[in-house]
């Protein structure tokens, strides 16, 4: 495999530096999805944890190298997983965590961000100009930047969930990786070429939000004007240069479905998984919806990354969706 910024070595020991209440998350095979999917599918849980998302795998290392350098404060934009994480991980080293993020992004995740003793800032805008603004106040104030999937600890905490997956589980076929700034997809799929390169890496983007999918396609970094999703978490317009060099590297495939199979997706793992998940955790399942005979009488993962969601939007998304099978 050609190289990556990620280090295998290093993901093994950040293993050490992690609080564990985010390793060894739950994997198991769900059968009950199967009928519907028309596949074997196993679920690697990225919600069972403090922070209800994988971001805190990255945060935690962050937070570990600032506190051992006695680095007092630290800057992020958050779309607001990352934000969580950042604060739950920082408030326990005693750092001065600064969030900046959209006043549009779902209410559930900035309450808990206010929560976990982050100061909050909005702005008028995306994900995109969150990080504009971030990168302000890490000039203005001299703090440290935290740069999702180019801070190349969110990359490899997250790389320790394709650890997980290649040393306590049967041979998969494939794993399907939500895609957005590209830490999650990065890291596991490293992991994943490095110790199972047979098994084929899928990362999932909404239509709405294709940048980083687009950027892979052509091989060079691609920009969108906007995006329109209901998966916030994965919503950029801006892939990093770096990043997507590293996911060349790693994926297989890059694909893009539709809103309506997001909520779909959603829908199943509640009725069939009792799972409650926000739509970023949904696209590996509606990227089997829309292409179930690629995957028929495979062996699936997916990595269910976030569980962050506002329960009246998550309401009208269930019921919104449409039919399993159409």
């Amino acid at each position: 495999m050609r190289e990556t910024r990620l280090d295998t070595a290093r993901i093994r020991a950040a293993r050490q530096v992690i609080d564990p209440v985010f390793l060894d998350t739950p994997l198991y095979r769900c059968e009950a999805l199967e009928p519907g999917l028309g596949c074997a599918v196993s679920v690697k849980l990225e919600t069972a944890n403090p922070v209800r998302s994988f971001k805190a795998r990255g945060t935690e290392l962050v937070a570990s190298l600032l506190a051992g350098d006695g680095s007092p404060a630290v800057v992020c934009a958050s779309a607001g997983n990352l934000g969580q994480a950042l604060a739950w991980s920082g408030r326990r080293r005693g750092l001065d965590v600064t969030v900046v993020a959209s006043r549009f992004a779902p209410a559930a995740k900035l309450d808990r961000i206010r929560a976990l003793d982050a100061r909050l800032e909005l702005v008028d805008g995306d994900f995109d100009l969150a990080r504009e603004r971030a990168a302000a106040i890490a000039r203005h104030d001299g703090v440290r930047l935290v740069e999702d999937s180019l801070d190349i600890e969110t990359c490899e905490g997250a790389a320790t969930i394709g650890l997980e997956l290649v040393e306590t589980a049967p041979p998969f076929d494939a794993v399907l990786v939500a895609l957005g700034g590209g830490a999650l997809a990065t890291g596991v799929g490293h992991v994943i070429k490095a110790s199972a390169p047979g098994v084929e890496v899928i990362c999932v983007q909404p239509l709405g939000a294709p940048a980083m999918t687009l950027s892979w396609r052509q091989r060079r970094v691609v920009t969108t004007d906007s995006a329109d999703t209901i998966a916030d978490g994965v919503a950029g317009r801006r892939p990093i240069p770096a990043v997507l060099d590293d996911l060349l590297v790693v994926a297989d495939d890059a694909v893009l479905v539709q809103e309506a199979s997001i909520m779909a997706g959603m829908r199943m793992l509640l009725d069939h998984a009792g799972l409650v998940v926000e739509p970023s955790a949904a696209l590996g399942v509606a990227a089997i919806l829309e292409d179930r005979d690629r995957f028929a009488g495979r062996h699936v993962a997916t990595v269910v990354c976030g569980g962050n969601v506002d329960m009246d939007a998550y309401h009208r998304w269930v019921g919104a969706a449409p039919p399993y099978g159409s």
